[in-house]
């Protein structure tokens, strides 16, 4: 079986760096990106900001008092939407097979490339290429494999690069704290940490039948990661321009009460969709027919999101805007365009952040028994 070689680029405090670029002002000062007021999220912070403790996804009361001279910004989807598709057009012109993890984060599949010149090489140029014309600061890890090559990205990070000879995997983990494994988070981590476990050799060291037990079906994965076995594949990159919904009616309607619940129902399995495919929409189209089969549309640009609070008070907003004739309706839709990939990052801008835990669980409610076992109430 043929080794792999798989790089991991990943842009250095990218949403920061967006902004250091429009305002040369901000260099080498602390700068936080995120929820202006205390109740927000850090989305992204520079590494000035992290010498005081800061990082993403803490709440912006805390950053503001361990780093009280930071400059606090509000992200801007639209620049980063732009500097983004930058990044991942010079990436997807040039390399084989590219997975966009995220608006930062790319995974590229160069297997094979070594028969005709090196892959490091290859990373290495394309690397300057980007840097040089966008002007923004990335890192990449090359390795078998996507855990090694995002825990070599990580490790290297800021503007490094490096290679994890085949073979060298697990040397390359053992010292490591677990938290460094890409699929452990806090709970797992201090679980782990109860068990004596504090380093990733140890996990690797440990019999995967106790893991097992302790975390099911993913405590086979936690061995494998430990050890450097990782056989994901690198998902090719196809952008997805819209997700929409239409319902035709059986009889031609102008209750503005039913037509208001099916736009909530709609409203809420799209912004459904948009998280489980780690998406956000920052365009709201409506669109109404009505008996004679006029169709109208209208549309609204905001800040990306894949929050149901924040789309639902906009669709209704429209369809206001939109119904004015009272006449009979044949057909309503929504439409979610200008979608963007990277869900995470995207909803720590809304000051709203808090719920997001709770979007999490309705999701995976919705995904084991269905999408209507749970709604909104109206």
């Amino acid at each position: 079986m043929q080794n792999r070689s798989i790089v991991h680029m990943d842009l250095d405090s990218f949403f920061v760096s967006v902004e250091r670029l429009r305002d040369d002002r901000l260099l080498g000062k602390p700068v936080i990106v995120g929820g202006m007021s205390d109740r927000g999220v850090v989305a992204a912070c520079s590494y000035e900001s992290r010498v005081f403790g800061v990082h993403s996804a803490m709440p912006m009361r805390m950053a503001r008092k361990l780093c009280p001279d930071a400059i606090v910004l509000r992200g801007d989807f639209e620049a980063y939407s732009k500097y983004s598709d930058g990044v991942t057009k010079l990436i997807t012109e040039r390399a084989p097979v590219v997975e966009k993890a995220s608006i930062d984060e790319f995974y590229l599949d160069m297997t094979g490339m070594d028969r005709f010149f090196g892959t490091y090489k290859f990373a290495s140029e394309l690397r300057e290429t980007i840097q040089k014309e966008t002007g923004l600061q990335i890192s990449f890890g090359l390795s078998v494999n996507k855990t090694v090559s995002k825990v070599a990205t990580n490790h290297i990070k800021p503007a490094g690069q490096m290679q994890v000879p085949i073979g060298e995997e697990k040397a390359f983990l053992a010292p490591m704290p677990v938290g460094k494994i890409p699929m452990i988070g806090t709970v797992t981590a201090q679980t782990l940490r109860n068990m004596g476990i504090s380093q990733v050799g140890t996990l690797s060291q440990m019999p995967m039948r106790v893991l097992e037990r302790t975390f099911g079906k993913s405590g086979v994965m936690l061995w494998e990661r430990a050890n450097g076995i990782d056989l994901s594949p690198v998902v090719p990159y196809h952008e997805q321009k819209s997700l929409s919904k239409e319902m035709t009616f059986d009889k031609d309607t102008t209750d503005v009460n039913k037509l208001r619940r099916l736009l909530i129902s709609m409203t809420e399995q799209l912004a459904t969709d948009l998280r489980q495919k780690g998406q956000c929409t920052s365009c709201i189209t409506v669109k109404l027919r009505y008996s004679n089969f006029d169709t109208h549309t209208k549309q609204q640009v905001l800040p990306a999101t894949a929050s149901d609070h924040l789309l639902m008070p906009a669709v209704l907003d429209l369809f206001e805007k939109l119904y004015d004739r009272r006449l009979l309706i044949r057909l309503v839709g929504i439409r979610f365009s200008k979608l963007l990939q990277g869900q995470e990052q995207l909803n720590l801008f809304d000051d709203s952040a808090k719920l997001a835990p709770l979007y999490q669980a309705i999701d995976r409610i919705r995904k084991r028994y269905g999408d209507y076992v749970l709604g909104r109430a109206v």
